[in-house]
């Protein structure tokens, strides 16, 4: 294979991110447009002696809502998994399965809609500087009781974190029940759930959905408008869990960029995302679905002392 951007991202994915090891099994869980991105990923990973398995997703089988039998047998003997299909929001509880089962029985990357070119500019970086800036982040808001969220746009919502585990998502996926993303770059936990009202005005949700209002009261959305919002909340349908909040991050890769998808979106500099249903354990939600809102330009305050203006980090 000859070498280029796209097989050098692969290798830092690999054999830095999720270091697979000789005899593992690595599940890797494709559709033809990254056909090109698989392709780099199961070389190294062959490579690297692991036991691969791709797992073609065709557009005849898709929306897929449910995992086959067959799948599920996969992942539970799988010990490293990887997500890589287009992102879409009739899809979002197979991917919550995959989050779930890839994580009890080994470790899980996420990748939904990666691209070839924020394979090349997002994961040929320097991890070591992004998890130092990162870690600085989560010792500003560890246990605050008293955050404040704000963007010219409108945003204004105030909740609590005391208590609640923070995840570094920093590229390493090397350990067993490990779940991150590629591109890497945030920081994220649970709010405090009765402690979450207010109002977030959202630039993005999901993938190429956009702007938006949410309103919350003690964990709750209890109102909204815009047409992405509605269309996740149609996926949801009666089902309550997926209109609890469960995430909080704030995104810290210096090389991401505000665009129309949510995997690289969220980890633009000076952006926090909310996310409302499965809170990954952190809080008390536990739900099928988890869409991600995206708040640009923000001000965030915590412990009494600014973090970010007007999406300029203070620290």
């Amino acid at each position: 294979m000859k070498p280029n951007r796209l097989h050098s991202a692969a290798d830092r994915a690999i054999n830095q991110a999720l270091r697979l090891r000789p005899g593992e099994k690595f599940l890797l869980v494709t559709d033809t447009q990254k056909l090109d991105i698989a392709e780099a990923l199961a070389f190294y990973a062959k490579q690297a002696g692991a036991e691969t398995t791709t797992y073609l997703m065709t557009e005849t089988l898709r929306p897929i809502t449910e995992p086959t039998h067959q799948f599920k047998e996969l992942i539970r003997g799988a010990t490293v998994s990887a997500y890589m299909l287009e992102g879409r929001l009739q899809e979002k509880p197979f991917r919550s399965f995959m989050v779930s089962q890839g994580g009890k029985h080994g470790r899980i990357c996420m990748m939904p809609g990666l691209t070839r070119d924020m394979m090349e500019r997002l994961v040929n970086i320097d991890f070591a500087a992004m998890d130092r800036f990162t870690k600085k982040v989560m010792r500003a808001m560890k246990d605050a009781d008293d955050v404040v969220i704000e963007n010219p746009a409108g945003t204004h919502i105030e909740f609590s974190v005391k208590g609640r585990v923070w995840h570094n998502d920093n590229g390493n996926i090397r350990k067993k029940h490990m779940h991150g993303n590629l591109p890497a770059g945030e920081c994220y936990t649970a709010p405090v759930e009765e402690t979450f009202t207010g109002t977030i005005v959202i630039s993005l949700i999901d993938d190429k959905l956009g702007h938006g209002v949410m309103k919350f009261k003690r964990g709750k959305l209890v109102d909204f408008t815009g047409k992405g919002i509605a269309a996740c909340l149609q996926v949801v349908g009666s089902d309550k869990t997926g209109r609890i909040i469960g995430e909080f991050g704030i995104g810290t890769n210096k090389g991401a960029k505000i665009c129309p998808n949510m995997l690289e979106a969220e980890k633009a500099f000076g952006t926090v995302h909310f996310a409302i249903g499965d809170s990954y354990g952190i809080g008390i939600n536990k739900s099928r679905f988890h869409f991600d809102g995206l708040v640009d330009k923000v001000t965030i305050k915590a412990k009494g002392k600014y973090i970010a203006k007007n999406g300029k980090f203070l620290i």
